[in-house]
């Protein structure tokens, strides 16, 4: 490799990804030699891999705009977590210089790892209030699906939450699909209608999921 020569690929939405899956690699690697560094195994900290883990959280966060919205909340949740492991290995290496004694790095490590798996997968609410809040429905109005990316993304979470309700996890559109479908039909409608914005409902109507759309008045 050319000295200089960044170590990852370069940030592209056919290798996003692949960076992100190395990503979590690298940060995972990183956990363990911090570990071994605190137990006394290693001389030194970890500055190598610290520093290349760095240099990539910083290339996206300067390129979000590279990754689509899956891949960009992915790195956020990545970006997050390497932030609290930093902040333990900030006062771990505190209280190494200070000879403060500490042996629950582990299991705040641990953790750390559990409040991620909650935010990624949280706790799913009782069978009969899930139906509940899917037959009582939700509606979201868009105007520019286009520019309303957060918005669109938030109607394709209460459809999927929808759909997991009835259990009809088969043939659930991927976010991509959903959000082409969601600009093409509030294109044809507001052009058809004459109509300023474009209100989509999910419901649950006879153990099935809707999603309908029809022009605000």
């Amino acid at each position: 490799m050319v000295r200089g020569a960044f170590p990852y690929p370069s940030i592209m939405a056919a290798t996003a990804e692949e960076d992100l899956a190395q990503l979590e690699k690298d940060i995972r690697q990183l956990k363990i030699e911090y570990e071994q560094y605190f137990g006394g195994g290693r001389k030194r900290p970890p500055a190598d891999t610290q520093w290349r883990v760095e240099t990539i959280i910083k290339k996206y966060g300067d390129r979000a705009t590279d990754m689509n919205n899956s891949q960009r909340f992915r790195y956020t949740n990545i970006a997050q977590t390497f932030a609290k492991y930093c902040e333990i290995w900030r006062k771990k290496l505190k209280e190494r210089e200070e000879g403060v004694t500490h042996r629950h790095f582990g299991a705040a490590a641990r953790e750390i790892e559990a409040e991620r798996a909650k935010t990624q997968h949280p706790p799913a609410p009782a069978p009969e209030t899930r139906r509940q809040a899917a037959s009582a429905g939700y509606s979201m109005a868009l105007r520019d699906p286009e520019r309303e990316k957060e918005r669109v993304e938030q109607l394709y979470r209460k459809l999927v939450e929808a759909r997991n309700s009835t259990g009809e996890t088969g043939g659930t559109p991927s976010f991509e699909d959903f959000g082409r479908f969601v600009r093409q039909k509030t294109h044809e409608l507001k052009t058809q209608k004459g109509a300023a914005e474009v209100e989509y409902t999910v419901s649950v109507e006879g153990g099935r999921v809707k999603l309908k759309a029809r022009v605000s008045k």
